[in-house]
């Protein structure tokens, strides 16, 4: 515990005698504890150990950075010269700073001493589930670990945040396998603070496993047409990634290549669309507690019933753009369910596709996307008629945020984010031609 007191009291020190104005500087030290299963069966259990130093200092309005992972007072010496070198190397720009002061406080997040026991039992009983539950499924890879970690952040106006937090994480990768028949892998992950309920009844778990056993037996597509997609809450969660990197980041906003760029405050998404960041809900398995700039975090409606209410900016692209900084640059995503049940979105669709998978390139600037539809299934009159082959979808992200027809009254919650299945119209779905 001293020793990243000490190791940050060494930067502070070197910082100042090498003329740095502004700076920031994170130690960290992390344990990780690991189970790993390949083909089914345990291989390894591990623990790896990982010391990180990252500072980013300015001078002359001019800004360095560099990052090492000794802790030795030979290399820190050396990374703070390395970074101030780089500094003053680098592109005048007085939009340069950090936070102003801020109360200093200890983060003690999550489950920060695991009970290596009970997550080998759970991970062992995991196995079993799906044995015994999924006799089609193979396990293909399946990590599970406590990870801990033990950080001191400080900058130069006077603020230090330490935190001690801890959390399980398990991922999965699987596949289904019927005599000569096999699908594709499917990944699953999530991360939790509890080891109270078995895993299998966590997160998406179950379902992504049913679902992939259904595409051993699959159903064709003919032709190409408009219809629904419902997307699911981790197809959703990368579109909806992207959707933030093209429409409110610090590179969309700073190149002025955003659709959104004059939009604060007007409708961007369909009415029943809020979408929030919020890294202290309880949902969130040890959120972000402040920003690399120095500010403590706090939730926010990034999209409030369909209109825009903030963008995910620095404070130096605020500074340079004349816009707020976010009060968090976590990705920890919320929406909350809707009135809707699931299986009622189905009946309610004439034709279209549910989206497990989504499958492609980085959209275009302006939002168009095309992709394949992985891990997805047809719908027809209301029903779910199968799981189907690759299939292309093509839409624009702008266009699919102002055609929500229903959100989910089911949210899942994976310990990152909490999501809904979203159901929107005047997606292209082409088939068997």
């Amino acid at each position: 515990m001293e020793e990243l007191k000490d190791i940050a009291q060494l930067v502070g020190r070197e910082l100042s005698g090498r003329g740095a104005q502004k700076a920031h500087y994170t130690v960290s030290s992390t344990e990780t504890r690991e189970f790993n299963v390949d083909g089914g069966e345990f291989s390894l259990f591990r623990t790896l150990f990982d010391n990180s130093l990252s500072i980013t200092a300015y001078k002359d309005n001019r800004k360095g950075s560099i990052e090492i992972n000794r802790f030795d007072e030979e290399s820190v010496s050396a990374a703070v010269a390395d970074c101030i070198l780089s500094a003053e190397a680098g592109i005048e720009d007085p939009a340069y700073d950090i936070a102003p002061k801020q109360d200093n406080e200890v983060f003690n997040e999550g489950i920060y001493e695991p009970d290596v026991d009970k997550l080998f039992f759970r991970t062992r009983e995991l196995l079993e589930n799906v044995k015994e539950r999924h006799p089609k499924i193979l396990m293909e890879q399946m990590i599970v670990s406590h990870i801990k970690q033990h950080e001191l952040y400080r900058n130069t106006n006077g603020t230090e945040y330490e935190t001690f937090a801890g959390l399980y994480s398990v991922s999965l990768m699987f596949s289904g396998h019927d005599k000569d028949k096999s699908t594709s892998f499917f990944g699953c992950d999530f991360q939790t603070d509890s080891l109270d309920r078995p895993f299998i009844e966590l997160s998406s778990v179950d379902k992504d496993l049913s679902d992939v056993e259904a595409q051993l037996n699959l159903v064709e597509i003919d032709g190409k047409f408009d219809g629904v997609a419902v997307f699911t809450p981790s197809s959703l969660a990368s579109l909806l990634y992207s959707a933030l990197s093209n429409f409110v980041s610090d590179i969309a906003v700073l190149n002025k290549t955003s659709v959104w760029m004059n939009k604060l405050g007007k409708k961007v998404a369909s009415e029943g669309l809020t979408l929030s960041m919020a890294p202290l809900d309880d949902r969130i398995c040890c959120g972000q507690r402040y920003t690399s700039d120095g500010f403590k975090a706090q939730n926010y409606k990034l999209i409030e019933n369909g209109v825009l209410r903030s963008y995910m900016l620095s404070l130096y692209v605020a500074g340079k753009s004349g816009f707020e900084p976010a009060k968090n640059l976590s990705g920890s995503m919320i929406i909350e369910g809707g009135d809707t049940p699931y299986e009622d979105i189905i009946k309610g669709i004439e034709k279209g596709i549910i989206v497990g998978r989504f499958s492609g390139g980085m959209p275009a600037s302006n939002g168009d996307f095309s992709g394949v539809a992985k891990n997805s299934f047809l719908v027809e009159n209301g029903q779910i008629k199968g799981a189907v082959s690759e299939t292309m979808i093509n839409g624009n992200l702008e266009d699919l945020l102002m055609n929500i027809t229903a959100l989910s009254k089911e949210t899942v919650e994976d310990g990152a984010r909490v999501l809904p299945y979203m159901a929107v119209s005047g997606i292209t779905i082409s088939g068997k031609q």
